[in-house]
């Protein structure tokens, strides 16, 4: 059975160490070679990013020059619609195939939040959940039911990922960085640096394209 392979959607509006190396350190841990970027064109939760799709998907670029774990994936900015991470999901399953393991990767925050997203009850007939810790967020899900789901489906070993195309819950170690996009712009916007934040490489970018200014 093909190896593992995981999915990280958002905005990166900019991308930073907050995404970067908690996924670096979950690849450590469950056995990751591949992680595909999935820069998201209309966040269905969320205001519209700053910066075009063009310079987000340059600015990860920049991001993962010198990572060869990460690669991306353009389909969500060719959508006019909203990008549903079920969608998605469906198309790369499509492709891959019945038997490929996929994993998601999402944030803490956004586990306690999933009964929210569209279709959640079919994400794990598509994909593992692969979540990242957050700081300052609950360890429980808000409701009993969500936690008996999340119980139900939590995997205690990376082998288990590794051998099923679907169907798990990876709580994963991960170091906690409180860094976050919003704190990125807000910085630049009064003229502030960013330097412990995100990559050079990035910085170079928005310095260049005239990004985040006051």
């Amino acid at each position: 059975m093909s190896k593992l392979h995981a999915l990280f959607g958002g905005t990166f509006d900019p991308i930073h160490y907050g995404h970067l190396r908690p996924v670096e350190a979950l690849a450590q841990q469950v056995g990751l070679k591949k992680v595909t970027l999935l820069p998201n064109n209309v966040p269905p939760h969320r205001p519209q990013p700053e910066a075009s799709a063009q310079q987000r998907v340059a600015m990860l670029r920049c991001a993962i020059g010198d990572r060869p774990l990460f690669d991306i994936d353009t389909r969500e900015l060719e959508r006019e619609t909203p990008s549903w991470t079920v969608a998605t999901l469906e198309a790369l399953r499509a492709e891959r195939g019945a038997e490929q393991p996929l994993g998601f990767i999402i944030g803490q925050d956004s586990l306690l939040t999933l009964a929210k997203w569209h279709r959640w009850q079919d994400l794990l007939s598509l994909c593992h959940l692969l979540v990242c810790q957050r700081p300052g967020y609950a360890t429980q899900m808000e409701t009993d039911e969500m936690q008996q789901w999340l119980d139900a489906h939590r995997a205690h070993t990376p082998q288990q990922l590794h051998h099923s195309p679907a169907g798990h819950i990876w709580l994963a170690d991960t170091p906690l960085f409180d860094i976050s996009a919003t704190e990125i712009r807000q910085r630049r916007h009064s003229g502030r640096s960013c330097a412990d934040l995100l990559p050079d490489a990035v910085i170079d970018y928005i310095d260049r394209a005239g990004l985040y200014r006051g």
